[in-house]
């Protein structure tokens, strides 16, 4: 199996290679190959770990286990449904001028962001994941500002800035837990996770947790958390719909991982309510927020933004909450959520080809202009206001019992009030964008692309799958990755 890990570090590169160098159907070809073949090792990888094993290879630089293969899972199946969506969503703008040029940067780019992202849960270590998240970083602004106009660039500008601050206190972070480690592990060491684990007991309290609050400050930056997320709604909303999804489902828990393994280690040293605490916090602010925002907004791209924002609240409150059923739950929440916003912004994107507006209110009769791809984004945004059937009511409601489990009820209740309240604000937005009737504005019916719908009906089968049946395989997963992070109180 080691050398399915290096398989996913090198397809991705070499098709970012003949992307950038060949015309725009190398590029498809290319990026089409990489992200399924990688899909595939990624499913291989994760079931070599779902019994509580680890894959590791390059002198232990690069290993997998359970925890890493949940966020594994869920970046590579929305790297490869994002590029079929990319197919169909760039053919649209082919007979514009400089098009060969502009698909070529994107397939570039979009490879190398699968890349980056890939790289996330294989390090084995601190240092070098912080590396590979701030690769994420420098890529997926590239892929933000790409289409070049004044939005794009704002946004890009403003998630650079406000993201590289971010990580510059996740690396004080690292600096700070590997000072932390020097008494117990000497002047010289390599900062792996399970050397931080073996000398838990060892390691000064009051430094691991200041090392703990700065990672949820830094690493949180990029997850979205209240009030680091402002660049997040502006890089969402400007992005390409298919680069969204990724930022959305992938690039954000992936910046999750990085604090759930100081969670790990702060559970061992400081106890478990330090950090559950923390996250509790952070997470009902953000969900407060989104709720808020939710309601009251004008382009169904930031409505999307914003519904990131309280389902990376949800996942932060369902590990605060620590009851192996909670903990299990929010880590079935990453893999759920990776599939609804991955249906909801190829949605977006399908919309924003035919109707060219992100405004709301200009989107009437998605259902009858755009037969599959308006019910579909409807069915997306039932799925993340945690309709029933759906994979995330069922996660939701794993957490919402692990909470009552660990007896936190004033949580709950919170919990509960502000998932309905966004709840109501997505389903009555994305109800009247596809079920109105067509206005007098109304523009010609059919598809845009059959890549688009194919990529979006992908999403739709997890999506719906995982709310009837759960394989037993991810079940085990599933529990094992909370045993990772300490699911228990």
């Amino acid at each position: 199996m080691s050398g399915v890990l290096y398989l996913l570090l090198g397809l991705p590169l070499a098709a970012a290679l003949a992307a950038a160098l060949g015309p725009p159907r190398l590029g498809e070809v290319a990026s089409l190959a990489s992200a399924w073949a990688c899909f595939g090792g990624a499913a291989a990888l994760v079931a070599a770990v779902e019994d509580g094993a680890s894959v590791s290879a390059a002198a232990q630089w690069l290993r997998l286990d359970p925890l890493g293969g949940v966020f594994l899972l869920a970046t590579a199946f929305l790297y490869a449904t994002g590029t079929v969506f990319s197919i169909g969503y760039l053919r649209a703008d082919e007979q514009r001028p400089r098009f060969a040029r502009f698909a070529r940067s994107y397939y570039a780019y979009l490879n190398l962001f699968g890349w980056a992202m890939l790289l996330v849960p294989l390090m084995n270590d601190f240092a070098t994941l912080w590396v590979a998240v701030e690769l994420t970083t420098i890529v997926s602004v590239l892929l933000v500002a790409l289409d070049r106009t004044d939005g794009a660039l704002e946004a890009a500008w403003k998630y650079v800035l406000i993201a590289s601050a971010g990580l510059g206190i996740a690396l004080l972070a690292v600096v700070l837990l590997y000072a932390a480690g020097t008494p117990a592990l000497g002047d010289s060491y390599l900062p792996r996770f399970g050397s931080y684990l073996a000398a838990a007991r060892r390691l000064p309290q009051v430094q691991v947790e200041l090392a703990f609050v700065l990672a949820v400050l830094g690493f949180g930056t990029k997850v979205g958390f209240v009030p680091m997320h402002t660049w997040l709604p502006d890089a969402h909303s400007e992005a390409p719909s298919p680069v969204s999804a990724l930022l959305s489902g992938a690039l954000l828990a992936n910046a999750f991982y990085a604090v759930l393994r100081f969670f790990a280690v702060t559970r061992l040293v400081a106890g478990s309510a330090f950090p559950r605490d923390a996250l509790l916090v952070f997470g009902t602010l953000s969900l407060a927020l989104a709720a808020v925002f939710v309601l009251q907004q004008e382009s169904y791209k930031r409505l999307l933004a914003y519904s990131t924002i309280e389902h990376m609240g949800v996942i932060a409150v369902g590990v605060g909450f620590g009851a192996p059923l909670a903990v299990t739950g929010a880590l079935f929440h990453v893999l759920n959520h990776a599939a609804a916003k991955g249906l909801a912004f190829f949605g977006s994107g399908s919309i924003l080809r035919r109707y060219d507006t992100k405004e709301i209110d200009r989107v009437r009769g998605a259902a009858r202009t755009l037969p599959w791809s308006g019910p579909l984004f409807l069915l997306a945004a039932l799925a993340l206001a945690a309709f029933p059937v759906s994979g995330i009511f069922r996660s939701e409601f794993q957490i919402v019992s692990g909470g009552f489990a660990s007896g936190a009820y004033v949580w709950v209740a919170i919990l509960v009030a502000l998932v309905n309240l966004a709840f109501f604000g997505v389903v009555l937005h994305a109800g009247r964008m596809v079920l109105t009737p067509p206005d007098e504005r109304a523009v010609g019916a059919g598809e845009t692309s059959w890549w688009m719908v194919t990529a979006m009906a992908a999403c739709a089968l997890v999506v719906v799958g995982l709310g009837v049946y759960l394989p037993g395989g991810l079940g085990s997963l599933l529990a094992h990755a909370a045993v990772v992070i300490g699911g228990s109180r």
